[in-house]
């Protein structure tokens, strides 16, 4: 075995990795990340009601016949807005639920490898897993692409020059609240657009960038789409949606 095999297969039992596995094409996938995926005992993933889950997919060419995989499934995503309470009570109890059963498999000696979409550490429900059980057994985090810098690669759209300041914004936010930290920074990157989109939109226009701003959808993935954000059509962006705008800094 090479340095570079060891480095990237070796998985040790009761072990939770948290794996990067980037935006959505494999090949973004660090060797560290795809040699794990390759060798866990488990390979663990989250996932919404009735479908694959997109973490999965990104690794199925790594996936052989026969391994095991365990399946988180949300019980809810996007039906009630996050701040109800139905929705912070089903998806706490989902969470605790989750790290009773990893926690199960690790106890056993088993390495269970936990895919992320990204980076383990950046809008993931791995951590909440990472909360839960980090103070009782051995946890790697593997980092990945995140799905910013898939989007701004693929738009070939540097986003920060010299001293741009990058601000990241939830979509989430009220328009007034999004508006105005538009305008106070130099680039940004707007997540969780989705059903935000037109909200978005209008803050991004406020703020006077919309002839910088970039819509993208599902960036590195199989039905990408990249457009000036001015002429999106109207209405409700997919999941794996954004908004970039560049900063304009000190360029030499």
């Amino acid at each position: 075995m090479t340095s570079i095999d060891a480095i990237a297969g070796t998985a040790c039992g009761g072990t939770l990795y948290g794996i990067g596995v980037g935006p959505g094409d494999v090949r973004y996938l660090t060797l560290r990340a795809a040699g794990l995926v390759r060798n866990v005992d488990v390979v663990a993933f989250f996932a919404k009601r009735g479908l694959q889950g997109n973490a999965r997919g990104i690794v199925d060419p790594l996936i052989a016949p026969g391994r095991t995989e365990f399946r988180l499934e949300y019980p809810v995503t996007d039906e009630i807005p996050p701040e109800n309470p139905s929705y912070q009570r089903q998806i706490g109890q989902f969470y605790e639920e989750s790290g009773a059963a990893l926690s199960e498999m690790l106890r056993q000696g088993k390495s269970v490898g936990l895919l992320a979409e990204g980076d383990p550490f950046f809008y993931g429900s791995f951590m909440h897993m990472w909360r839960r059980l980090e103070g009782d057994f051995p946890v790697e985090i593997v980092p990945g692409v995140t799905g910013m810098s898939g989007c701004w690669t693929r738009a070939n759209a540097p986003i920060t020059w010299g001293n741009d300041i990058l601000s990241i914004l939830p979509g989430t936010l009220g328009e007034e609240q999004l508006t105005r930290r538009l305008a106070e920074t130099d680039a940004a990157v707007i997540m969780k657009v989705g059903k935000n989109l037109a909200k978005v939109r209008r803050a991004v226009e406020a703020a006077g960038l919309l002839s910088r701003a970039i819509y993208i959808e599902r960036g590195t993935m199989q039905g990408e789409q990249i457009m000036p954000l001015s002429e999106c059509p109207d209405g409700r962006g997919p999941y794996f949606s954004m908004v970039l705008i560049p900063g304009q800094g000190r360029r030499l």
